[in-house]
């Protein structure tokens, strides 16, 4: 990426928090009169709708002039243009100095680490490996489960059949 263009999109993105910070969260007209209505935004359409007439003390409704700047539109907050990935071959697409990856949901845990891999070879930045670190945690905490597992069976049957030995089974005199 040249220069003058990253401090631009620096600029638009700075511009973008700054723009976004002053807009108002938009409701559903009553949402918060009745609990049947989800805050969900839908648009007042009604001929007499005060939100659509835009009278003073009703919440303000969706309209261009609370857009963010062009040039930050479709860009993640770290200044990349977010691609989806679903498989390695997708990462061959990818441009490591304007583009940043996000593994998709559905790809699984094999699949995942191989696209990690392939990132890190490549130099591309990848977006949610918070989430993938998670699951490597996971994967290796249950890898270790039945180790200890074993361990414990194998060392612990002695112990098992002796404490039966001891202990008399109901019905028998003790």
């Amino acid at each position: 990426m040249s220069e003058p263009k990253a401090t631009a999109l620096k600029k638009a993105l700075r511009l973008r928090a700054r723009i976004k910070k002053k807009k108002p969260d938009f409701v559903r007209q009553e949402s918060w009169r009745y609990d049947r209505l989800k805050e969900n935004w839908r648009r007042p359409k009604g001929i007499d709708n005060k939100m659509r007439m835009k009278i003073k003390g009703w919440p303000p409704t969706v309209n261009v002039g609370y857009r963010g700047p062009k040039a930050a539109r479709g860009i993640h907050p770290s200044g990349y243009e977010e691609v989806l990935v679903y498989n390695v071959e997708d990462l061959k697409k990818v441009d490591p100095e304007t583009q940043a990856v996000r593994i998709a949901h559905t790809v699984g845990e094999k699949k995942r680490m191989q696209i990690i891999q392939e990132a890190r070879r490549r130099k591309i930045t990848i977006l949610n490996l918070g989430e993938a670190k998670e699951e490597v945690k996971e994967a290796v905490v249950e890898e270790k489960k039945p180790e200890e597992a074993e361990k414990e069976a194998g060392g612990g049957e002695g112990k098992r059949e002796a404490a039966a030995e001891e202990k008399p089974r109901r019905g028998e005199p003790g």
